[in-house]
């Protein structure tokens, strides 16, 4: 717990995270799920006044290779290889991003690299506004192999 604590002050005080206004409001004891926002400041609108663009790509950066780190452990290299977002519409106002892991899903990186291969899982997560609706689509794709 006090792990997860320390990490979550040090992502809130990161200087990507922290200079676009990206706050880590919840962090789960197991790591299973990490919950993202961003109000919109002057410094992260664009020229048409919605969210910028790379500030929505930002909020999705480090979280899933973070998750399977801390869910794997540390006899596993876990990367990030790719991203690709799809806007859906304007995003104003605070935004979120919810990241879960399901036991699931772990297991099943645990199963395609038991005997040292690699494996490219791919994780997407939704930006909402605040009314709910979806503002982009987020796809990682992450590099997993056993050491």
């Amino acid at each position: 717990m006090r792990t997860k604590r320390r990490l979550l002050r040090w992502m809130n005080w990161w200087p990507p995270l922290l200079g676009m206004g990206i706050k880590v409001r919840r962090i789960a004891d197991d790591f299973s799920a990490i919950d993202v926002e961003m109000v919109q400041r002057f410094w992260n609108t664009n020229y048409v006044g919605v969210h910028f663009g790379g500030s929505l790509f930002t909020m999705t950066d480090p979280f899933y290779m973070l998750m399977l780190i801390e869910t794997l452990g540390r006899e596993y290299i876990v990367w990030d290889k790719a991203g690709a977002i799809r806007y859906r519409r304007p995003a104003k106002g605070t935004v979120r991003a919810e990241f879960r892991l399901t036991a699931e899903q772990i297991d099943e990186v645990r199963r395609a690299t038991e005997n040292g291969e690699k494996v490219e899982p791919v994780f997407m997560v939704e930006i909402k506004d605040q009314s709910g609706e979806v503002v982009a689509i987020v796809e990682r794709t992450l590099y997993v192999k056993k050491k």
